[in-house]
């Protein structure tokens, strides 16, 4: 049998855990402030005089406001010098004022009138003038930019991009604590779904143990939960279908969490049981790609040299080439912070220069239809002596974990 496969219950796997989270504070103001003026010195060299932040992840990034994205507007209007605004509809002031971090007005809006009239209106009141560049967040739904946009009052918007990405990409220290935290967390989580493990066990059970799991460890829960098993790990995001574990079954378990927002995002692969020399070929193979990109990770090469270098182990082995299967269908790695998945990626065309503080997930998965999918998934992040991993990689397909290493 596997090395840290089967042999507890789901009450002793649990029982085992314990709250992680201790010591572990929220982004404090003074960081959401130098988020701000870092946004507007941009916004003064890109000659934009205002930029609205749409209810979301690149809302909570500048005021800390976490709110889900509606039909109704909720926001935040930032101009390139002066005070942030809140926009909201005037039955939720309350609530705004409740979450926001960072002071400011709140402009609201009743159920009948247009809140891209208030938006409009509010950059008026800013000095804002007719041709001037406004910055529209690019979560922003199509039908609410039309809304904005069928107004218009003569500005001239512009994908906000250019600000926001330039100020997310590159993590800070508290922000790089949170992950690294978050990453250990559903590392041991990791371990424990694959602890209770035994032949006819559905997935549907082992997923419900890893939301369990991750609460048991300080999380809200898990923010997402692939279980596969046998054939259907081919699949690289699952099938529709429970599945039940067989002796000499593939497992690919892909799960994360949240802590104050920000985000794991890992990825197991073994046998149930004695791997054959198939799988253990192919799982080698796959360990020898992630090791590939991390390699490839140097300040200053474009992203997509990280993906190149994945691939052209891959082909080296026989697979592919490009997206062909058996191989690797899908781009090697995406950044990660507030969101599971942000820019910038690992993949051919993305020519963002490797910087400071960007942090990736590294996950070249390798897809066999028919037979099984091994995904190996842990996240680096870049500092100035080169990648540094959060989690370390899994041991060997007989010991994932490195129980005995």
């Amino acid at each position: 049998m596997t090395i840290g496969v089967g042999g507890k219950t789901p009450e002793q796997a649990l029982a085992e855990l314990a709250d992680m989270t201790t010591g572990m504070a929220p982004i404090a103001l003074g960081e959401y402030q130098a988020r701000i003026a870092r946004a507007q010195a941009l916004m003064r060299e890109q000659g934009i005089a205002a930029l609205y932040l749409n209810a979301g992840s690149n809302l909570r990034y500048f005021t800390g406001v976490k709110w889900n994205p509606s039909e109704r507007l909720v926001g935040a209007l930032l101009p390139a010098e002066g005070e942030l605004a809140y926009l909201a509809p005037a039955f939720e002031e309350g609530t705004i004022r409740d979450f926001r971090v960072v002071e400011g007005l709140i402009h609201s809006w009743q159920e009948h009138e247009s809140p891209y009239r208030l938006l409009l209106d509010q950059l008026h009141e800013l000095g804002v003038s007719a041709g001037q560049r406004v910055g529209l967040c690019p979560s922003l739904a199509f039908f609410m930019f039309d809304g904005i946009r069928r107004l218009g009052d003569g500005f001239d918007f512009v994908d906000a991009s250019t600000v926001i990405d330039r100020c997310r990409f590159q993590k800070s220290a508290a922000e790089l604590a949170l992950m690294q935290r978050a990453k250990d967390m559903t590392l041991e989580v990791h371990k424990a779904a694959a602890s209770i493990l035994r032949e006819g066990i559905s997935t549907t059970e082992v997923a419900e143990f890893i939301h369990q799991a991750h609460r048991q460890v300080g999380a809200p829960g898990s923010t997402f939960c692939i279980v596969l098993f046998g054939a259907a790990s081919a699949f690289p995001h699952g099938v529709k279908h429970a599945q039940r574990l067989k002796e000499g079954d593939m497992v690919l378990i892909d799960t994360g969490c949240q802590l104050h927002g920000y985000q794991s995002d890992i990825t197991r692969s073994y046998v149930f049981g004695q791997p054959n020399e198939r799988q253990r070929a192919f799982w080698n193979l796959e360990k020898a790609a992630q090791q590939a990109a991390f390699d490839a990770a140097r300040l200053g090469a474009p992203c997509g040299s990280v993906d190149a270098a994945a691939r052209r182990c891959l082909e080296a082995g026989g697979l592919g080439p490009d997206y062909r299967l058996p191989g690797l269908p899908h781009r090697t790695g995406h950044g990660i912070g507030l969101d599971i998945h942000e820019g910038p990626y690992l993949v051919r065309g993305d020519e963002t220069p490797l910087a400071e503080g960007m942090c990736f997930s590294n996950e070249p998965m390798i897809c066999v239809p028919g037979e099984f999918g091994i995904r190996l998934e842990d996240h680096f992040y870049m500092t100035a002596e080169g990648p540094r991993w959060f989690t370390q990689p899994s041991h060997s397909i007989e010991d994932p974990f490195g129980l005995e290493a």
